[in-house]
This record gives structure tokens, C-alpha cells and sequence, in this order.
């Protein structure tokens, strides 16, 4: 397979098309999710990497508002799943029942365009498991039979790290299928008194439309990919994931699999930036998200020490310049 810096650039209307469809996401999420313009960027950017979100944050900051906003934006087919200690794997992949003497194959809520998760570590480690196969390999097997999922198939997951009773914390090999992992965080003093008066939120939610289909939102992921990435920029994605599994406080560094969705995401935050290359300011500006909850420490710790650790990477290590 050629690498990213051999492929041939990408048409100049396929990127302009791609950027202007990401300035209409942007916009219409932004009219229903208000004051929080960093994280509708990062969520934006898992999207159109074709990666996974997983959004951690206190209850009613807004996590399952900004998930709905993208579904609704994007059109497609949407299912919500709300997780569960008694939720069967089952429920979210689909079964086979036995109709009109033969086994048919009955889709679960996995079989959309986005799927959105709610409270995703309330679910049994066993149900959690049905996901990975399905956020990897873009397919489910059931009695030994495997579908394959819709393309595209984006998975937008919320939890709240903050209570315990009745969770189950999510284990690594399932936060690393998760492209990117954001905060919502509480919004700005004029946001929040703009919800009050009735502007954005629930209400604006029901009356946003679609402002793309699924085969504006595959070009969009296509001309992501083929944005383009010098070899510096690849090792500099290197030296980062390579800094994090050296470092004396981690036990589990980022993986070869988290130095591509960091790339993917500097790809897709270029594009958003209306350019057709990633530069070292682009992957940092996703690497936080990218890679703190990837990072395992000796010590434990939630995402916020994880990510003190990926700051001070992004300190150490240089950025190539020129």
C-alpha cells in the first residue's frame, strides 16, 4: 500500500466540497449546542476521521444533546441505545429468530448510520465486548454468521465518570476503539443564559434538518484520508505515541492503532481548517483527545491525569519545522 505522501492530491472540489460540508455540520450543531465550540470541532473531527467518540463528562453538561445534534445533522439512520446492567448483547447486534420454518437474521440498533450509546459503562463488560468488533471491523458476527454494517458507521458514546455505583469502567482494548475521547465541561455565563431564555438546546434540537446525506458525508470521509501528510509530520505522530510509552509514569502507552486515529484526526482538523495538508500544529490540536485515554498509568487515575502526562509529551517532544 503506498503511503499517505505518495498518493496523488486530492482534486481541489472534492476538498472544497468536503470542507463546505464540514462548515455545515459545524453550524448546525453549533445552533443547538451553544458555548462549546472546541468540543463540536473535536466531535466533528472524530466523524469525519471515521473514528469513534466517546464523550465523558457530569451529568447535564450536555453530552447526549451534542450526540444528538451530529446524528441529526448528519441524516443517515440513527438508533440510541441506552446502556444497562440487564442490557444483552443481543439487544445491540441483532438475533437470529426462528419465522415461517427458517432462522432469519433480526438487525439490532447496531445497524445504523450512528449509533449513540448513552451512559455506555452501565453496560456489562459483556455487552460492552459486542462493540468491538463492530467499532473495528465495521462488522457484527451472530451464530456464526457475519453482517456487515452500514457505511459510514460512526458509534457516539456517553458516559459519566464521576459516579460509580452500578458502572462498569470501560476496559483499554474498548477506550482504544474510541478515535477520540472529549469533555464537555459547563458552558460560558452568556451561553447558559441564552438556554434559560430558550435559545438552542432541546428546542432547537427538534427543528434541526439534515444538512448532509450519507453520499456527501462519504466523499467527505474519502477526501479526509487523502489530505495530504509529509513524512516529518508522520514521525512526528511517531515520536509522540513513542514518548508516551517511554514515559516513567505510563504502563500502557498510546498503540500503533492510536497513532493512526491521531493522524486521521489531524487530517480531518486540517480539513476543518480549510487546508489540503496536516501540519504539527494540527495533531496537537487533537492529541489530547486522541491520546489521553489511552494512556494506562502506574498509579491509575481518571483522563484528566492521563492527559497532564500527554501535555507535558507535547512539551517534550520537538516539532519539525519548515
Amino acid at each position: 500500500m503506498p503511503s499517505l505522501s505518495a498518493l496523488p492530491p486530492e482534486p481541489e472540489s472534492s476538498l472544497d466540497a468536503a470542507g463546505e460540508l464540514a462548515g455545515r455540520l459545524a453550524a448546525a450543531v453549533s445552533s443547538v449546542v451553544l458555548g462549546k465550540p472546541e468540543a463540536i470541532r473535536l466531535a466533528l473531527v472524530a466523524l469525519l476521521s471515521g473514528g469513534h467518540l466517546l464523550i465523558e463528562d457530569a451529568p447535564g453538561v450536555g453530552k447526549t444533546l451534542l450526540a444528538k445534534a451530529i446524528a441529526r445533522a448528519v441524516g443517515g439512520t440513527v438508533r440510541r441505545v441506552q446502556a444497562t446492567p440487564d442490557l444483552l448483547p443481543g439487544e445491540l447486534t441483532g438475533v437470529s429468530v426462528f419465522d415461517s420454518g427458517e432462522w432469519r437474521f433480526r438487525p439490532g440498533p447496531l445497524f445504523a448510520n450512528v449509533v449513540l450509546v448513552d451512559e455506555l459503562n452501565r453496560a456489562t463488560p459483556r455487552t460492552q465486548s459486542a462493540l468491538l468488533e463492530a467499532m473495528e471491523e465495521r462488522q457484527v458476527s451472530v451464530d456464526g454468521t457475519t453482517h456487515s454494517l452500514p457505511e459510514p458507521f460512526f458509534v457516539v458514546a456517553t458516559q459519566n465518570p464521576f459516579e460509580y455505583s452500578g458502572t462498569f469502567p470501560l476496559v483499554e482494548s474498548q477506550r482504544d476503539r474510541f478515535a477520540l475521547t472529549i469533555e464537555m465541561g459547563y458552558p460560558p455565563r452568556q451561553s447558559e443564559r441564552q438556554v434559560l431564555l430558550g435559545s438552542g438546546g432541546v428546542d432547537a434540537l427538534d427543528q434541526l434538518e439534515p444538512v448532509a446525506d450519507l453520499a456527501q458525508l462519504r466523499a467527505a470521509l474519502a477526501a479526509v484520508r487523502r489530505v495530504h501528510c509529509s513524512e516529518a509530520v508522520a514521525d512526528y505522530v511517531i515520536d509522540l505515541a513513542e514518548a508516551t510509552r517511554g514515559d516513567p509514569e505510563v504502563r500502557i502507552g498510546a498503540s500503533p492503532r492510536a497513532s493512526l486515529a491521531l493522524l486521521h484526526a489531524g487530517q480531518a482538523h486540517a480539513l476543518l481548517a480549510a487546508r489540503d495538508y496536516v501540519s504539527p500544529d494540527d495533531v496537537k490540536a487533537v492529541a489530547l483527545a486522541a491520546l489521553a485515554h489511552r494512556v494506562v498509568l502506574h498509579a491509575g487515575g481518571d483522563l484528566r491525569s492521563a492527559a497532564s502526562v500527554v501535555e507535558s509529551v507535547l512539551t517534550r517532544v520537538p516539532v519539525p519545522r519548515g
